[in-house]
C-alpha cells in the first residue's frame, strides 16, 4: 500500500503496485497489517483513472475496496490474494 483515499458514497482506495500475480474485481483479500489480518474484496480495479476488470504484475493499481475503514489501513501493508 502506499497511500490510502477515503471517497464520500464508495468506500476506501488504496494504491500501490501489483508486485505478483493478478488482481481482479471480486477478488477477496487479506490484508496485513499492524493490526493483524482482515479479509476485503476489490469493488473496482483502476489504472491512471480508467476502469479496468484487472491488473498484472507491474501495474500501478487503486484498488477500492468492500467494508474497510481508511483508518485501519497506512502505507507499507500488504494486501494478499486469498486462493
Amino acid at each position: 500500500v502506499q497511500d490510502v483515499f477515503s471517497i464520500k458514497g464508495r468506500g476506501t482506495v488504496v494504491t500501490g503496485i501489483v508486485e505478483v500475480g493478478v488482481v481482479t474485481k471480486g477478488m477477496t483479500l487479506e490484508i496485513h497489517s499492524q493490526s493483524g489480518v482482515t479479509q476485503t474484496m476489490v469493488d473496482g480495479v483502476e489504472m491512471f483513472r480508467k476502469v479496468t476488470e484487472q491488473a498484472v504484475a507491474g501495474d500501478n493499481v487503486g484498488l477500492l475496496l468492500r467494508n474497510v475503514p481508511p483508518d485501519t489501513l497506512k502505507r507499507g501493508d500488504i494486501l494478499r490474494g486469498i486462493g
